[in-house]
């Protein structure tokens, strides 16, 4: 399958970082390469074959194609295509790479990669999501005038491809996102609702993990997030005697009065109204 193995102890180094688009249609050149490519479609379809296995990469879809295999195209890539390429250089571990077995340890976000991580041969649902994003720092940056640039883009690159390996892990692992995203929303409640931190967390676009969210728990994340705030203020307000106002701002509400509306939706009552109305409970 002519895997690319990430390993924790070599950098890879990055010899072409950039964004392409095809101005009229094309064949993948015939070529074999000494170092390794990824390519990541943000726009139309490219065909690339390797060693004769034939790849589609769609809007949202990378690809690693390995160094020293030859590359080519049996189907044109037509006009308009898009893409984002880094070219790098990999050293490969020596000796047996360890195989990690998904079900023997769960998955823990902020633990590191193991030694070894085998890199995905493709990846997909990415289109506008936190890879996406990352490939297009990394572009902008090698565009820059930074002068230390050579000595920092390395670095920056194996941590894009350690997030590339995560997403494949969760991807892979039995866990269903939609679970993990449900426990993170839970955990970070008193907080006001952000997709952007979700994309951060989970290294895919926001688009996606509201499909699946929806899908297993027939409410959307925001909704999820909501609910779990005014069932702590409703805790609150019948068993402390904290102000109003101030238990709007432990739940993340910068204005009372928006806490206020929110409340009401949920429960029918204002916060005073249903503080005075728990009062039959005692």
């Amino acid at each position: 399958m002519n895997e690319i193995i990430l390993s924790s102890a070599a950098m890879p180094v990055v010899c072409a970082c950039d964004f392409l688009a095809a101005y009229e249609p094309f064949y993948h050149i015939d070529r074999v390469l000494d170092f390794n490519d990824l390519l990541y479609v943000v726009e139309g379809t490219m065909y690339v074959s390797e060693d004769g296995v034939d790849y589609e990469i769609n809007e949202g879809e990378l690809l690693f194609l390995k160094h020293h295999v030859r590359h080519y195209g049996v189907k044109e890539t037509r006009r308009g295509t898009k893409w984002y390429y880094a070219h790098f250089f990999l050293d490969e571990p020596s000796g047996e790479t360890p195989r990690f077995e998904p079900d023997s340890t769960p998955l823990v976000l902020n633990q590191p990669l193991r030694a070894y991580e085998v890199l995905p041969k493709k990846l997909s649902g990415l289109k506008n999501g936190y890879i996406e994003r990352r490939f297009a720092e990394l572009v902008d940056y090698c565009r820059s005038g930074d002068e230390l640039k050579r000595m920092r883009i390395n670095g920056m690159f194996y941590s894009f491809l350690a997030d590339i390996a995560l997403v494949n892990y969760m991807d892979k692992n039995d866990c269903s996102v939609s679970r993990r995203i449900r426990g993170w929303l839970e955990k970070h409640y008193a907080e006001p609702f952000s997709a952007e931190k979700l994309e951060k967390e989970f290294f895919l676009s926001y688009k996606r993990m509201a499909a699946v969210f929806k899908q297993e728990y027939n409410v959307t994340m925001q909704q999820y997030h909501n609910t779990k705030r005014m069932q702590t203020a409703s805790y609150l307000l019948r068993t402390t005697l904290l102000p109003i106002g101030e238990i709007a701002g432990r739940l993340g509400f910068e204005d009372k009065l928006y806490f206020s509306r929110c409340f009401r939706a949920y429960s029918g009552m204002s916060p005073k109204e249903y503080r005075h109305s728990a009062k039959s409970d005692y």
